[in-house]
């Protein structure tokens, strides 16, 4: 009930008045039935627009920090995301991993549309990143087509770090649904899903014509902050005054 109030009632329309978002391909959503949405993702407003933007709910797996905040803020925010339905993931590890994907398989076997970023978090640059595994095993055992969505202007209206967005024009983008039934049952082969991932991967390159880069997001996020980190500590800057 609180997902339908926040996308008809509350955020939605406060959503389509700020962000004034053009739809493209919508039609490529299937009308019902399981089916994955796999898209880039720049921004925290990713979060609200896309589901704001479909006429189908869609549950997210988001990232289990949005669950364990502190203070009011953390619980604030837990509490939102929870009533608009949306899945913790912890994504420390290969264990974490396999909870992720359990959940999102009950998620489809419901007959729901599930939402996932298969770079695994936020680009930090506004680049897209190479896209993990996860997406491409949920799509091969449930059987269900994957539907590759572009996030576009979002990096601009509200980059990480920014809580006010900015007042910016966004295109969400919606591509034809990938089907990968001709590789049923192979979802424990290595290289099956990392073709399939690179292929969604490619499909949501083509709609969002960001630049590409052939590395996990997380892997490059963590070596620009050592780096910069060294950099700091070779070169401290000389205290005002």
């Amino acid at each position: 009930m609180f997902y339908y109030l926040l996308k008809h009632v509350l955020l939605g329309p406060l959503l389509r008045l700020f962000f004034r978002p053009r739809i493209e391909g919508l039609d490529n959503v299937p009308a019902s039935g399981p089916a994955i949405v796999a898209g880039n993702h720049l921004s925290f407003s990713d979060h609200f627009l896309m589901p704001a933007m479909l006429k189908r709910r869609i549950t997210f797996l988001a990232k289990a920090e949005y669950f364990t905040g502190p203070g009011i803020k953390g619980r604030l925010t837990a509490a939102f995301f929870r009533s608009a339905g949306q899945i913790p993931v912890d994504r420390s590890g290969k264990d974490a991993g396999q909870a992720a994907i359990r959940e999102g398989l009950g998620v489809l076997r419901k007959g729901e549309l599930l939402g996932i970023y298969p770079e695994g978090t936020r680009s930090h640059d506004g680049r897209l990143y190479k896209g993990k595994v996860g997406v491409a095993v949920m799509a091969l055992k449930a059987g269900v087509p994957v539907v590759p969505c572009a996030m576009i202007g979002t990096f601009e209206a509200q980059p990480p770090g920014k809580v006010i967005p900015n007042v910016h024009p966004v295109v969400i983008r919606f591509g034809k649904p990938l089907d990968f039934s001709r590789y049923a049952g192979m979802e424990n082969e290595k290289a099956i899903l990392r073709a399939v991932t690179d292929e969604i991967m490619y499909a949501i390159l083509t709609l969002s014509e960001q630049e590409y880069v052939d590395q996990y997001a997380a892997v490059v996020k963590a070596e620009e902050t050592a780096s910069k980190g060294e950099r700091e500590r070779r070169f401290p800057r000389a205290p005002l005054g």
